[in-house]
C-alpha cells in the first residue's frame, strides 16, 4: 500500500518520440509467431519462468530490439529516468507516442492497432481504466517475479494489471499569482480562486482528474460508493464562475495560465522543483477534507508487436532500480513497504515526498467501475453553462 511518507512524469534522453495519429492504417502482414529460447510462444508468456528465465528474457527482448510505449510523458514522475535506464542496461529502443495522452487515448490505440506493428507494447493506465481493459480482454496475463509481493488488493489475480506508482489527490499553487494559496476543497470555493482551478484533463477520459472529482466527493460528503458530490462540486466551482476549463500541464503552469491546479502530488512536486529556477514558488497541499490516494497500473496489450520486449519493461518498473526511480520522481512505489523492509529502499528520496498523514484507503474495482459509470453520464452535465 502506499505509506504515509510523502506525478507529472519526466523523461530522458535516448527516448525516441513518435507522433503517430491514433487511427489506423493498413494491417500489418501475418508474420510467425515469436518465441524465445525454449520454444514458447512469447506473447502468450505468463511469467519469466515460463520464457526459461530472465536472461532468456533479456535476449529475446534485445533481438525485437523496441518498445512501444504510449502516453507517458518525460515529466511525469521520472519517466524519463525510466526510459533512460532502461535502454542504456538493455540497449533496447523505447519509442514514445502522444506522450500527453490520457488513458483512453492508450486504449483506443490498442483497439484501433490491432495486429499492426506500431500497436503499443505497453500501457499506464489510472485504475480505472486498467480494470475496463482487462473486461474488455485488451491485456495479456503476466505476472512479474515480484507478483506475490504486491499487495492482493493492487493486482489483478491474473496478472494482466498491477498497480506500480500512485500519490496523493494535491493542489498546487503559483503563490506569486495568487495571494493566499487554497489548502483545502472548501478553500477551492471562495471567490477568490475566480477562473483559477484547473484539473489535468477530463475526468472520464484521464486517471488523474477522475482521482481529483473523487477527492471533491470525499470532501463534499461523498464516499467511494458516491462521487456524485465530487460532480456537485464542480457544478459549483462552474456556477461561481472559479473552474478553469484548461487542462492544466507544465506548459499551462509556468505560463501562468492555470494557477492553481488539483492533480497528483508527484506531479505538483516536480513542478515545484522544474520551475523553482524560473522564479515560479509552486506550493503543495494535500487537502486534508478529500484525501485521495491511487495507484497507476502497468499492463501489457494482449497484441503487443514486441512482446518479450514489453515483458523485460515490467520487470524492469517493479525491481528495485526501478521502483526507486519513481520515488525520485516523488511518486510512491506499490512495493515501497517491501524496501522498506529488505533495506533497498532510497532513503534520501523518501524523506523528500510530501508529506501526509494517516494510513490512505482505496476503492474497489467494483466501488472503481460504478464511479467511471457515473463519470460518463454526468461529467458534462456537471460543467454545462
Amino acid at each position: 500500500m502506499i505509506t504515509a511518507h510523502t506525478r507529472t512524469v519526466a523523461l530522458a534522453a535516448g527516448l525516441v518520440l513518435s507522433t503517430l495519429a491514433l487511427t489506423a492504417c493498413g494491417a500489418a502482414p501475418d508474420k510467425a509467431v515469436a518465441t524465445a529460447g525454449n520454444g514458447k510462444n512469447l506473447a502468450t508468456a505468463a511469467s519469466v519462468a515460463d520464457l526459461g528465465g530472465m536472461d532468456a528474457l533479456i535476449a529475446a527482448a534485445k533481438k525485437e530490439g523496441t518498445l512501444n510505449a504510449i502516453a507517458i510523458p518525460r515529466d511525469w514522475a521520472n519517466y524519463g529516468a525510466l526510459i533512460d535506464g532502461f535502454t542504456k542496461k538493455y540497449g533496447i529502443q523505447v519509442k514514445v507516442e502522444n506522450p500527453d495522452g490520457s488513458s483512453q487515448d492508450e486504449i483506443n490505440a490498442v483497439k484501433s492497432r490491432q495486429g499492426q506493428d506500431r500497436a503499443p507494447d505497453v500501457l499506464d493506465l489510472g485504475a480505472a481504466f486498467a480494470q475496463s481493459a482487462a473486461a474488455e480482454n485488451l491485456l495479456a496475463p503476466y505476472k512479474v517475479a515480484a507478483f506475490d509481493k504486491i499487495p492482493e488488493a493492487q493486482r489483478d489475480p491474473q496478472g494482466r494489471w498491477a498497480n506500480d506508482y500512485g500519490g496523493y489527490v494535491s493542489i498546487g499553487c503559483d503563490a506569486k499569482r495568487v495571494a493566499v494559496c487554497p489548502q483545502t476543497f472548501a478553500d477551492l470555493l471562495k471567490p477568490e480562486y475566480k477562473g483559477q482551478v484547473a484539473l489535468n484533463g477530463n475526468p472520464t477520459k484521464s486517471g488523474s482528474a477522475y482521482a481529483g472529482v473523487f477527492a471533491a466527493s470525499l470532501a463534499s460528503g461523498g464516499s467511494f460508493d458516491d462521487i456524485q458530490p465530487g460532480l456537485d462540486f464542480f457544478g459549483k466551482l462552474k456556477k461561481n464562475g472559479n473552474y478553469n476549463p484548461v487542462e492544466s500541464t507544465p506548459a499551462t503552469v509556468e505560463k501562468g495560465e492555470t494557477p492553481i491546479s488539483i492533480d497528483w502530488d508527484y506531479l505538483n512536486a516536480g513542478y515545484a522543483e522544474q520551475f523553482k529556477p524560473k522564479g515560479i514558488d509552486w506550493k503543495v497541499a494535500v487537502p486534508a477534507d478529500g484525501q485521495f490516494a491511487q495507484y497507476y497500473s502497468q499492463a501489457i496489450n494482449k497484441d503487443a508487436p514486441h512482446p518479450a520486449a514489453a515483458r523485460l519493461w515490467q520487470e524492469y518498473l517493479y525491481s528495485a532500480e526501478g521502483q526507486n526511480l519513481w520515488l525520485k520522481g516523488h511518486a510512491r512505489p506499490v512495493l515501497m513497504p517491501v524496501m522498506e523492509a529488505d533495506a533497498t529502499l532510497d532513503k534520501a528520496a523518501a524523506a523528500a515526498l510530501p508529506p501526509v498523514t494517516g494510513t490512505p484507503k482505496f476503492p474497489s474495482q467494483e466501488q472503481t467501475a460504478k464511479a467511471k459509470e457515473i463519470l460518463a453520464g454526468g461529467w458534462a452535465k456537471a460543467i454545462a453553462g
